[in-house]
């Protein structure tokens, strides 16, 4: 293995792949189709990666946590769409579920008065908001444990 970088300022991608304990010759060994000198490019930042780059250097760094990256920041859709997952532990992400889950159990009975007609007046609009960004934080919360959890993958996968 080759020494490591003393450069400052190391974006996700370059970080990603020191902490997999990868030169960029083997990274691009081990991911087959991205070569070493497009690896350095996105790592310094002049090149952009390609959401199949990004799938690729994820898995082969065992790191997800590039797709949502790639996702909520350098994607046009998914930077309007989709939710910057935060890195928890287990009892957060628990926690966090069961106390979203409350929070819209108490809810259910405004949602459903508000939702009966299929119409949203504009006094109803307020508490329909509150709920739609409790259902957003459910949201989160359950990709945070989808993220979790292939962090966390224990023995092979089955095919």
């Amino acid at each position: 293995m080759g020494k490591k970088s003393t450069k400052e300022n190391k974006n996700i991608y370059f970080q990603s792949r020191e902490n997999a304990g990868l030169t960029r010759a083997q990274a691009s060994e081990l991911i087959g189709c991205i070569s070493e000198s497009k690896i350095e490019k996105i790592e310094n930042g002049t090149t952009s990666p390609q959401p199949e780059d990004v799938v690729l250097m994820a898995e082969a760094y065992k790191n997800p946590r590039l797709c949502n990256y790639y996702c909520t920041h350098e994607c046009r859709i998914g930077q309007d769409y989709i939710p910057e997952v935060q890195i928890k532990g287990l009892p957060e992400i628990a926690l966090g579920i069961l106390s979203s889950l409350n929070a819209l159990d108490k809810c259910k009975e405004r949602l459903i008065e508000i939702t009966e007609d299929g119409q949203i007046t504009s006094d109803e609009y307020t508490d329909f908001k509150k709920i739609q960004d409790q259902l957003e934080k459910i949201s989160v919360t359950v990709e945070s444990l989808k993220l979790w959890i292939k962090d966390n993958e224990v023995g092979e996968k089955t095919g």
